[in-house]
């Protein structure tokens, strides 16, 4: 289980992070600190990973993209053309380097000094590791794991970067927003008194829907369209609440709740693009104190949405997305209006031409935790405890490295179009 760290050393940590000195040093892994090119990949041609690697070499004009992978060829080839629009003095990716194959990862961990992860989510821990593993500095998007056995790899691929002296930042950018760094220290401060009950939420319509296209597999098809495949993403609690639980688990101070319960289902979200996941959660999380988090998400059409956190103290309230305190001490954030996705690659690239490596596994895998956690409560309908969760044996489908286009999906669609569902209070899973 990852560190707690105290509030203060936290933010020591955000702003400029310890350098580790045991295991493998910087100038004998990817890339030794000081001036120089930094070689950047990305596994994963998504939109999330485009988007670091265009963010990654905006933070610094030495940094080169060189190798890029997807298991689908166009994604690669429109990636790399829409990032040469955006940098192309940057951009220095030949054919030779664009691998599609199932083993192409290994292919781009092989040719850089640092790995962009943003893919299908199961793939996060594995990925990970390997990078880890062959000496190379990490971004990886979450979550950070779909199910407890993922989410324990990817505790160990931070542990292993420590000893490495290797910076492994994550996809969670809050923590790298200023506005919130300042008003969470005013939380921890006592500016809102006790916390009593947190209102995080992530409502929204549902992320892209493929379609599918007759000349595909039903495996092909599931990985085109993977986020909607718990398979493949773990569902909608661990994808998109994470952001919101990893704030509480900030404010919190990296206390993790000791149980949950949840209610969830699909309501209005029918047909084949939308796989075999549920349309709306909510999840109750008690803290060892008696504070609650009252999460929601929901991926709906047509419906009210909001992403924003309310926390309840006994001296006031704060909104948390405005950075607004009201109550016995009142004050409103006035400071920059920084943007985190930027500022998390600025972070990692400056780390690795300092040699002053960032690790932020002290509370990536455990806020993905708590939502595997919840995602787990939801399925099944029962109470769900930190404990029983965090070693159990649980893995959502074949093995990432058995997961191929080769395999029989582990789930198919019925009469009716339709991936059968999780059924509360049936399914069992622990």
């Amino acid at each position: 289980m990852a560190d707690r760290l105290t509030r203060r050393r936290f933010l020591e940590t955000t702003a400029k992070t310890t350098v580790v000195a045991s295991g493998l040093t910087l100038a004998r892994s990817a890339h030794a600190a000081g001036a120089g090119t930094i070689r950047i990949g990305m596994i994963g041609c998504g939109g999330r990973c485009s988007g670091a690697a265009a963010q990654s070499m905006k933070a610094d004009s030495d940094v080169k993209l060189v190798a890029m992978y997807d298991i689908f060829a166009d994604r690669v080839q429109s990636s790399r053309k829409n990032l040469k629009k955006i940098a192309p003095e940057q951009v220095k990716v030949d054919d030779e380097h664009c691998f599609t194959d199932f083993d192409g990862y290994r292919k781009v961990i092989d040719s850089v000094d640092v790995v962009l992860i943003a893919c299908a989510s199961k793939f996060h821990p594995m990925y990970a590791e390997a990078a880890i593993l062959a000496g190379k500095h990490v971004f990886v998007e979450k979550p950070h794991g779909i199910d407890p056995v993922g989410v324990r790899r990817m505790q160990a691929a931070c542990d292993l970067a420590k000893e490495k002296g290797l910076s492994i930042v994550s996809g969670l950018q809050s923590r790298y927003h200023r506005g919130w760094q300042e008003t969470i220290q005013r939380i921890h401060d006592g500016a809102i008194g006790d916390i009593v009950a947190m209102q995080p939420m992530f409502l929204r319509g549902p992320y892209r829907l493929e379609k599918r296209d007759p000349e595909m597999t039903e495996t092909e098809y599931q990985f085109r369209n993977w986020y909607h495949f718990r398979w493949l993403s773990g569902d909608d609690v661990p994808q998109s609440l994470v952001h919101n639980m990893d704030r509480m688990s900030w404010i919190m101070q990296e206390e993790m709740p000791t149980w949950c319960f949840g209610l969830a289902g699909r309501a209005s979200s029918f047909g084949e693009a939308y796989g075999d996941m549920f349309d709306h959660h909510t999840v109750v999380y008690e803290y060892a104190s008696g504070a609650r988090a009252y999460a929601m998400c929901r991926t709906q059409v047509g419906c009210y949405s909001n992403s924003g956190d309310m926390i309840l103290g006994t001296k006031g309230t704060c909104k948390l997305d405005k950075c607004i305190i009201q109550g016995e001490n009142n004050w409103r954030y006035q400071g920059e209006r920084s943007k985190p996705y930027e500022a998390e690659q600025i972070a990692l690239i400056e780390s690795v031409r300092s040699g002053q490596p960032i690790n932020n596994g002290n509370y990536m895998a455990n806020s993905t935790m708590a939502t595997v956690m919840g995602q787990i409560t939801c399925y099944t309908g029962k109470p769900t405890k930190w404990d029983e969760v965090y070693g159990a044996d649980l893995q959502y489908g074949p093995t990432p490295e058995a997961s191929n286009f080769a395999i029989e999906p582990p789930t198919r669609p019925g009469p009716s179009g339709d991936y059968p569902l999780p059924i509360p209070g049936i399914t069992k899973l622990l």
